[in-house]
């Protein structure tokens, strides 16, 4: 035994003596090498690389910068590798196949929690080709997942669509973005040897250990995970930055605030927000006496509470070893509690579109509460709605929550889509008593109709209120099949165009005359075309819409049912969300327009990008049934917040209180007061700017139709028109200077008609009737005529989504309304 113990000794020291020493071991890894390669190009790339770590505010050690402007000085490689390759993370190889593998240098592993800092990585290419060095981990990407494409393209956001979080991961703490801009390039030159700068951001603090793989595309990682290197990492804390937020009135207040470094990144990282902060959002909210965590740094800090506020800037310099704060001052242009009016949007929702499925199915109620609060608007109605129901419809209450605020008030409603009646139009319930539809059973799969006026009567019965959302989708103009319809129709000869006797009876898109442009008599297919285009940019216009979508499909039907209370405006294209309304308007019907987003699917940034100003009384408690009943009556007026009108009346009446009559043909006074910010945002959707599609798509937020700005315009004038039977009578030009303009007019009134104010397409009144010797308004027979058609394309369209059970009934339905307008054209006037 004694014996035996003797040789394992001797074995093992043996074994031991073969084994390098620790030290030497880590000198082993973290031996970067010297490759042969030009000086000349080498020189290059490492000066760029200088530049760029200077542009981004994180400069080498001078001793390091000393050394290596020496290096550069020698004209040699070898040198300028040695007094580089001390402050490299890790050196990747690219062999004479592209295979990729990496191995640890000596440079340090140390990030910023909440921040981005640049770490440097050796390229030794001997393949000399020019791939994109790609870098992934396990650890790095969304901390999200769910959203859907279509939004993110809408926003012109689809890097966030980049590796979810559809693993369902928990270490998902890096953030890793290679630096391409210049003066680096997307690309390796090609040159055996360069630098490369990756930007490492992380969203915890403390030891985190990450595996960072290395390829140049699919297929050339090296065998044996050879491209791959676990790296721990020492992650600083973030900094957080203390707010004092105050209102105009020096009160407590909350504000929205984007935060950018001097690269112009956004802060928080996007990528790695949950709510309360929503990943699709630049910006954060944030009340009095909270707090953001920063990276030590210098920020630009944008601040407003929503349209009624302007956009301030500050500037805010972060600091590791202090204590850090930002104070904040609001400053209003326009209040319109001041005039008795409450904004409200009566369209947005906590899940689907933009928002996660992961880590939650949507947000929370208090999350949307800071929302709304935080872009200044007193009521938001979120719609619960296919993505996530069984879920978001547990926080369904019948009566609104204020969150211990006076002036802000959230209630959880329904919008009838992706499931029942959605074919024949999106639909909003609002001030819901009951959630649950009648043999639903709290699904969203049972018992729902599928067409839109049984479910708008079932929430008129329990006191709710009902319309149509995001009203212009599906009524686009498409000239084409538009023109193909009419010749399917009245080309009874079948000579491929219209001869002017066959169109005696049809409702063209134009008056005959004006269609032939050539003066021959007949229309021919590329005359249909044109007017129809010309049409899609007139407001009113008779042009049929394609009744295709999920907008104010069933409109016409409903209206007449006596079930309809509203229609949806300010989200979608306003020619066609306006000229919808105005034929209902010119039949007689009642409807009323309301202003919503439809958050984050359509006006996908911010709540209340379209809203609308219900009248309550200046010293009226802000109440959400009282809010819903204003609405529907009309006491109000859509904007998209830039755009005001304090006050309207026809002679002393004011919308949605009270008709004017006249014994005759008389004149009455109108009288307005409106106000324009002194800074409208650029963009297609506020009318500052101009898409490829011309007109025809003014308003739209459903996409932007150009690339997305921060531009600002200042000043300017605005026309505010007089609309009688949808047709401006008046016109008043006014500075867009945030003051108060009044304006007065008189107008001669022949037959009973509705009179509003608008500005294109920033603002809409809802309109007061001017009724004569007691008669219905019956301004337009081609308004009841187009309703007729629409309903009819409406019924071949969309016939066999209602359910067989059901259909019956809405073919009755269907033909009520038509034979309602058709009565009605009757009664108009020509």
């Amino acid at each position: 035994m004694p014996m035996i113990r003797r040789l394992l000794a001797v074995a093992a020291g043996c074994l031991l003596a073969m084994l390098p020493h620790p030290g030497l071991l880590q000198a082993q890894q973290n031996d970067v090498g010297i490759e042969h390669v030009a000086a000349q190009p080498l020189a290059s790339n490492v000066r760029r690389m200088l530049q760029a770590l200077d542009a981004l505010g994180h400069p080498l050690p001078h001793p390091t910068t000393a050394a290596i402007e020496t290096a550069l000085a020698s004209r040699q490689s070898a040198p300028i590798q040695r007094a580089l390759d001390s402050q490299v993370l890790a050196v990747v190889t690219l062999n004479p196949e592209q295979r990729v593998s990496v191995r640890r240098g000596p440079g340090k592993a140390v990030l910023q929690q909440a921040g981005y800092l640049p770490v440097l990585i050796k390229v030794v290419n001997r393949s000399t080709t020019t791939p994109r060095l790609r870098i992934h981990s396990p650890q790095a990407g969304a901390v999200y997942a769910g959203t859907t494409e279509l939004s993110m393209r809408r926003q012109q956001q689809t890097e966030l669509l980049e590796n979810q979080n559809t693993a369902v991961s928990p270490e998902r703490f890096l953030g890793i973005d290679v630096y391409r801009d210049p003066p680096m390039t997307p690309q390796l030159s090609g040159l055996e040897v360069e630098y490369l700068i990756v930007l490492l951001a992380a969203n915890e603090a403390g030891k985190r250990e990450a595996i960072l793989q290395f390829d140049v595309g699919d297929g050339t990682a090296d065998l044996e995970h050879r491209n791959e290197l676990p790296v721990l990492f020492d992650i600083q804390p973030a900094v957080p930055l203390q707010l004092s937020i105050r209102d105009h009135d020096g009160a407590a207040s909350i504000a929205r605030l984007e935060f950018r470094d001097t690269q112009g990144r956004v802060y928080p990282l996007q990528a790695k927000r949950l709510a309360p902060d929503f990943f699709f959002q630049p910006h954060i909210y944030r009340t009095d006496g909270e707090v953001v965590l920063l990276p030590p740094g210098k920020f630009d800090v944008l601040f407003s509470r929503g349209p009624e506020y302007l956009v301030k800037h500050t500037q805010v310099d972060v600091q590791a070893d202090r204590a850090n704060e930002l104070a904040i001052e609001l400053q209003r242009w326009y209040n319109a509690n001041d005039h008795g009016y409450f904004s409200g949007d009566h369209h947005i929702h906590a899940a689907g579109c933009a928002h996660y499925t992961h880590p939650t199915e949507g947000v929370s109620p208090e999350d949307m509460f800071r929302q709304v609060q935080g872009e200044g608007l007193n009521v938001g109605c979120v719609l619960t709605w296919g993505p996530c129901f069984e879920h978001q419809r547990k926080y369904f209450g019948a009566m609104a929550n204020g969150f211990g605020t006076q002036d802000t008030l959230l209630k959880y409603d329904l919008e009838i889509s992706g499931f029942g009646s959605e074919s024949l139009g999106h639909v909003c319930l609002l001030n819901l008593n009951d959630q649950t539809y009648p043999g639903s059973e709290g699904s969203k799969t049972k018992g729902w109709p599928t067409w839109t006026t049984p479910v708008m009567r079932w929430a008129k019965q329990q006191g709710g209120y009902a319309g149509y959302a995001h009203s212009a989708s599906g009524m686009t103009i498409d000239p084409e099949p538009a023109s193909q319809r009419l010749l399917d129709r009245y080309d009874s000869n079948a000579d491929g165009a219209l001869q002017l006797d066959e169109v005696q009876d049809a409702l063209l898109p134009a008056p005959a005359v004006a269609i032939d442009q050539d003066r021959d008599q007949r229309l021919s297919e590329d005359e249909l075309v044109a007017a129809h285009q010309r049409a899609a940019d007139e407001l009113p216009n008779l042009a049929i819409p394609e009744m295709n979508g999920v907008g104010a499909m069933e409109i016409c039907v409903s209206s007449v049912a006596g079930v309809c209370d509203f229609i949806s405006a300010m989200d979608t294209q306003r020619i066609q969300e306006w000229n919808t309304w105005y034929h209902l308007l010119n039949c007689g019907f009642d409807t009323k327009v309301s202003g919503e987003t439809d958050f984050p699917c359509m006006s996908s940034r911010r709540v209340g990008q379209g809203r609308v100003y219900v009248q309550l009384g200046k010293h009226a408690p802000l109440d959400f049934a009282a809010w819903c009943q204003g609405l529907a009556a009309g006491r109000s007026y859509v904007s998209d917040g830039f755009a005001h009108l304090s006050q309207w009346t026809v002679d002393g009446a004011a919308a949605g209180f009270a008709d004017v009559s006249l014994d005759g043909p008389g004149t009455v006074t109108v009288k307005a007061t409106v106000s324009f910010a002194p800074r409208t945002p650029q963009g297609v959707a506020y009318g500052t700017q101009r898409g490829d599609l011309g007109t025809a798509i003014v308003g739209d937020t459903v996409r932007l139709h150009s690339e997305r700005n921060e531009q600002w315009i200042e000043g300017g004038t605005r026309d505010v028109e007089i609309v009688v039977n949808g047709v401006a009578v008046a016109t008043r030009t006014v500075p867009a200077d945030g003051q108060l303009h009044a304006i007065e007019t008189e107008l001669p009134i022949q037959q009973s008609s509705w009179v509003a104010v608008r500005h294109f397409p920033q603002l809409h009144s809802n309109p007061i009737n001017v009724i004569v010797d007691q008669q219905p308004i019956r301004a337009s027979r081609d308004s009841a005529r187009w309703c007729v058609e629409i309903t009819k394309l409406l019924w071949n369209n969309r016939e066999q989504n209602i359910a067989e059970a059901e259909r019956e009934e809405a073919k009755q339905a269907f033909d009520h309304a038509i034979a309602t307008f058709e009565q009605i054209a009757q009664e108009a006037c020509p």
